[in-house]
């Protein structure tokens, strides 16, 4: 029967192409089953498929393929040859675990071992994403309130009339501190939720391709099972028509069944031993019967017996074929799938753990670097809060608050007033280290200048102002007043440097007696550059810049805005936001630098030009790593923020009502 072929089951032939490989979720390397039956057509695949099941009539089998080649016949569709040629000739991928795939074919509890092993896998998936999917919920709501509170905290504090200066700069940066974190709990939130999706997903698609694959094993054991009842109804069959044939030829040659030792087959019928007790000795027939009815009888069951040879013959053919089939080619298949399915899920869950564990990782390392960060440039929590400086902010605070009170009237006791009255010599200032005389003593300085004891140079601008008790810096007021009335026509003014002797000299003479300076002097009208020089000399010289330290940062992020009215803006709130002296004192010089603006036709100073020279001096230089001169990369934007200030500079400096 084996060198006759064998052909498939018709309830086989449109199942051939339900055996896929599960599609793959969240599997970070494990091919798919098409792609390997596309790509493994080379001949070095084919020592991956699994050796077949020993048989007795396997002698046909090709040894590359574990399958026998079946000859093309006009009668007959071969299920193996059409998979031969629509797929790859071997049953699994090189990288598939053959050993594994061989050990399964030869335990006869393959296929439930596997799907019992897939079901703990998807038990095991589940858990994974509900876990998942509960620390998202967490991470969500700590990253929401902490976000809320830092946000609500900022806002809360610049509405309220906390404390100013060094403090509020480091409250609200660690409250961006505290807003960078949540941001970062969110991004995780949001990662753990896709992940506990993508897992919830495999999970969904493993368990589908886990029951296709059991009810298309069970269809094909079934199948088989079937047939395999079919040969053993086609063997008894033929061994009823046997003893019936032979109980005729017995009778026919006059023997006794019983006498013959002719025993009843297990599937023989038990009444037709009656036979051979009418048989007559001496060869006579049954009685009533005669020669010709014995010969009917005879060829009958002669037919009957060659047509259950056949059927029988026909049965152990197809259940050979159908038994080949199933052990050397369908049980690999569906072995090798339901292997994949277990081998995606295991390595699908493995991957999201692996991932979860990287990210949760990466999340308490950016917390890390957040309050301590590595970038020297970058300052932490710590460092933040270390930039309070109590004793600076109460020495401005107290400089603003007499300055704005300055013109109040005096609540109190009086303070000055003759001796006679009662009331006492003012106390002597201190500036420095240096020694102070009494108020009746005048100090003698170089070239006979006398020193009065109020310094103009390198002094607070607030203090300055208290001091004077006036409204704009007496040295600016002064300065300004010549330069417009001497040098305002003047090709370059601001642009041209002066003499460097004659600017330290009149540098020093406005140090120690500002009032006994006369500018109009031919001295210092003659070449009015000299004066110029030493104004921006002034405004370089004062311990906190014009635009302040603190606003720095603001005004430049307000000059990058690309938009001109935004910027404008943006602008505008941050002169408001200037100290009282500071803005007092910017507004009088940029109208001082626009009223120059108006004769640039004659002195070449355009706003571009005035903003080149006094973007840099009116800001400073921030130091970068405990070292001035580090923000040269600010530079344009500082040039651009002076320039729109000064463009608009009726917008926000000049009043309606003015």
């Amino acid at each position: 029967m084996a060198e006759d072929g064998y052909t498939s089951s018709t309830a086989w032939e449109s199942d051939q192409a339900e055996v896929q490989s599960p599609s793959g979720h969240g599997r970070p390397s494990l091919q798919s089953y098409d792609s390997v039956e596309s790509s493994s057509s080379s001949p070095h695949m084919n020592s991956a498929s699994p050796q077949p099941r020993s048989s007795t009539e396997s002698t046909g089998l090709s040894p590359a393929s574990g399958l026998r080649e079946i000859p093309p016949g006009p009668e007959r569709r071969d299920t193996l040859t059409t998979i031969h040629s629509e797929l790859a000739p071997t049953l699994v991928e090189p990288s598939f675990d053959e050993n594994v795939l061989r050990a399964l074919c030869e335990l006869d509890c393959g296929v439930p071992l596997l799907l019992d092993r897939i079901k703990q896998s998807v038990v095991s998936c589940r858990e994974a994403s509900v876990f998942f999917k509960k620390r998202s919920l967490i991470e969500e709501e700590y990253g929401k309130t902490l976000q809320k509170l830092a946000r609500s905290t900022a806002e809360v504090y610049a509405l309220n009339d906390g404390k100013a200066g060094t403090f509020v700069s480091a409250w609200q940066s660690s409250m961006r501190v505290h807003e960078m974190m949540a941001e970062n709990r969110l991004r995780f939130a949001q990662r753990l939720n896709e992940m506990s999706d993508e897992l919830a997903t495999l999970v969904k698609e493993v368990d589908k391709n886990r029951k296709h694959t059991k009810e298309l094993a069970t269809r094909y054991e079934r199948a088989l099972q079937e047939s395999e009842a079919v040969t053993e109804k086609s063997k008894n069959r033929l061994d009823i028509t046997s003893e019936e044939l032979e109980r005729v030829l017995l009778q026919k040659e006059g023997e006794s069944f019983k006498d013959n030792a002719v025993q009843t087959r297990p599937g023989g019928v038990g009444g037709k031993r009656a036979i051979g007790k009418a048989v007559a000795k001496g060869g006579l027939l049954l009685k009533g019967k005669n020669p010709g009815n014995i010969q009917r009888q005879e060829d009958d069951i002669r037919s009957r017996m060659s047509a259950a040879s056949d059927q029988y013959r026909k049965a152990v053919t197809d259940t050979q074929a159908m038994r080949q089939e199933y052990f050397n080619f369908q049980l690999p298949r569906i072995l090798r799938a339901l292997k994949e399915c277990a081998d995606e899920i295991d390595l699908g869950t493995q991957y999201h753990l692996t991932r979860y564990a990287f990210l949760f990782e990466s999340i308490v390392l950016s917390d890390g670097t957040t309050l301590v960060p590595t970038d020297n440039e970058a300052m932490g929590l710590k460092a933040t809060i270390e930039t309070i400086d109590n004793r600076s902010d109460f020495k401005t605070y107290m400089q603003n608050y007499a300055y704005a009170r300055g013109s109040a009237p005096v609540r109190g006791p009086r303070r000055d007033g003759p001796p006679d009255e009662g009331f006492l010599p003012p106390l002597p200032s201190h500036h420095g280290d240096k020694s102070f005389a009494s108020p009746n003593t005048v100090q003698i300085g170089v070239n006979g200048i006398q020193d009065k004891g109020r310094p103009t140079f390198g002094v607070e601008l607030a203090e300055q102002m208290t001091r004077d008790n006036v409204e704009v810096p007496k040295i600016m007021q002064k300065c300004c007043e010549a330069i417009e009335k001497y040098g305002i026509r003047s090709q370059g003014i601001y642009r041209v440097s002066g003499m460097t002797s004659k600017v330290a000299n009149l540098r020093q003479r406005l140090d120690k007696d500002l009032e006994a300076v006369d500018l109009d002097a031919p001295e210092w009208s003659g070449d009015i550059n000299n004066v110029s020089s030493v104004l921006k000399m002034w405004l370089r010289e004062l311990p906190d810049p014009l635009m302040t330290q603190a606003l720095h940062q603001g005004f430049i992020e307000a000059a990058k805005i690309e938009n001109d009215r935004l910027r404008h803006i943006r602008l505008h709130e941050r002169v408001n936001d200037l100290p009282d002296p500071n803005y007092a004192t910017l507004k009088y010089f940029l109208g001082h630098l626009y009223r120059i603006n108006q004769h640039a036709a004659e002195n070449s100073m355009t706003m571009q030009n005035l903003s080149i020279v006094f973007g840099p001096t009116l800001f400073g230089q921030m130091p970068v790593n405990g070292q001035t001169g580090g923000m040269v990369a600010d530079t344009s934007h500082q040039n651009q923020a002076i320039e729109t200030i000064l463009h608009h500079y009726t917008d926000i400096f000049i009043d309606e009502s003015e």
